[in-house]
Order: C-alpha cells, then structure tokens, then sequence
C-alpha cells in the first residue's frame, strides 16, 4: 500500500482510561514502525514493494512485542480507512525501543507494555502526555502435553524445572519477578530472554518446562503451548500506555491511530487478543 508523506509536528494525545470512549473511525490514524537494523514490518500485503506516490504516507509505530496480533490488525484498519497510507511496525521489548527512540530512532508513536517504559520517552520530553490503553497479566506457559506437570507457580522453584523468563529490564521480567516475589518464591531461570515472544517461544519448542509470559501470548500461540493461570500473578498486572510522539514525522496520523487505539473499535481487537480494559 502506499502512502503519503507529512508535515512534521508536535502531538499530545488527550487521555483516555476506558474502550467505551468511542472514536469515529475516520480518525482512525495509519501506523507504521521502522525496525532498528531491519527492515521495517508493514501492516498489511502489497503495502512498500512498489516506489510510493508522490505525497505517499507512512506513519511509524514503536510497539510492544505483546501488541503484535492485536496492532498488526489496526494497522490493517487504518489502511483500510486511509487509501494512500502506510503502516508500519516495529515491534519489540519496550525498553529496547524505549532507547532506540531516546537515541533519535524515527518513530510516530510509542506503545509500551509498562508505564516504566513509556516514562525513558516521556523524561526525555519526547512524548506528550501517554494514555492507559489495556492491561494485561502473567500466566505460566507450559509446552503441550505439560510432560513436567507443572500445575502452580512454586513448581517453577523446583531445581529440576528449568524455566524461562524475560530479562529483569523489560516489562514482563519486571511483571515476573514481582509475581515471584509476591509468592515468596526464589526461581533460578536456565534462560533470560530479551522479550515475551522470545521467552513463550523456549516453552512452545519444549527447550524450558515452563515460562512466565503475558496471558494474551499464550493465546496467539494457538495452542503451541498451555497456559496455567496463578493468583499472585493479581500482583503484577502491566498498564499499557500509548502516546504521540514530540515532533513525530507524521503527528497528525500518529494523533489519529491514537484515537483509534483508544476507541471501541481498538478495545474490541484488544479483547479479542485476550487484554483487559484498563
């Protein structure tokens, strides 16, 4: 799909904490993210094989590993609603493009998987004010068959269980060793991944007996892998915040996939990919 280009310009979301908020879905705004050393994930086929038009647009979303399903089907959406445009993405570990943007990256928005992300944006006052968009929650992933039985998080504190996490510095190790911590639990993981998909990805391939990742990673495996849901995992829930960026290349688009984040519309794809409304 191809897309104009835009006037660069400062954006500042306006704050919204539920889905019922419904947004129009002319407002519905073109994404787009450009990987860092890669090239860039456009939302939909036939969108960048082609040299783009004269006033062709691309807007750039910085997003979540977690938020893959889920914005990959937005950004679709949007292109849908605005012939012309480009989305594209790069998806990741929140704190790793929370650095590639603070290091001068082009991107048009930013959604995190924790407001401890989004803050590394937002204190370099490269971001207005971010607004709650969905939560979301740890769940044990054990590969199928569960050929450990693991059936409770303490089982993950058995020497014998070798188990996945994420790195301490991204969101859903930060979820997991807040969870641990709440159960009074001590895990010596055999690996520390950099994102959820690569840590769930450990348990689908049966390398670790089990893993902790988001509940809506477990639901896009699509049965590669079985989640068990704790309570101490009450404890850790993660707020996803979503927020224009200062001097975005396309602001006006990056105001409008905002919106549509926000709106009904983003809250029932949202639902669907198993988060839950802030």
């Amino acid at each position: 799909m191809r897309a104009p280009r835009v006037i660069r310009s400062a954006v500042r979301p306006k704050r919204l904490s539920r889905w019922t908020a419904a947004v129009p879905l002319a407002l519905a705004l073109a994404v787009g993210a450009a990987a860092c050393g890669a090239a860039p994930t456009p939302a939909g086929p036939g969108s960048g094989s082609a040299p783009p038009a004269a006033g062709a647009r691309t807007l750039t979303v910085f997003a979540a590993a977690s938020l893959t399903g889920a914005f990959t089907e937005l950004g679709r959406t949007f292109e849908a609603a605005h012939p012309g445009t480009t989305v594209r993405f790069n998806f990741g570990s929140s704190a790793t493009l929370a650095q590639q943007i603070v290091q001068g990256a082009p991107a048009d928005v930013f959604a995190a998987a924790s407001p401890a992300t989004m803050k590394t944006v937002t204190d370099a006052s490269l971001a207005g004010e971010p607004a709650v968009f969905a939560r979301n929650k740890l769940q044990i992933a054990v590969p199928a068959g569960n050929p450990a039985g693991i059936d409770e998080l303490k089982d993950l504190a058995d020497a014998r269980v070798k188990v996945a996490l994420c790195a301490a510095q991204v969101p859903c190790g930060a979820a997991a060793v807040k969870a641990l911590d709440a159960a009074g639990l001590t895990v010596t993981p055999v690996t520390l991944e950099q994102d959820v998909k690569a840590t769930l990805t450990k348990a689908a391939l049966g390398e670790v007996d089990a893993a902790l990742v988001y509940a809506t990673d477990v639901l896009a495996s699509g049965g590669k892998v079985r989640g068990i849901a704790f309570p101490e995992a009450d404890e850790a829930i993660n707020d996803y915040p979503v927020a224009a960026l200062s001097g975005a290349p396309a602001g006006d688009l990056a105001r409008r996939f905002v919106d549509l984040v926000l709106s009904q519309r983003g809250g029932d794809v949202l639902t669907r990919a198993g988060f839950e409304a802030p």
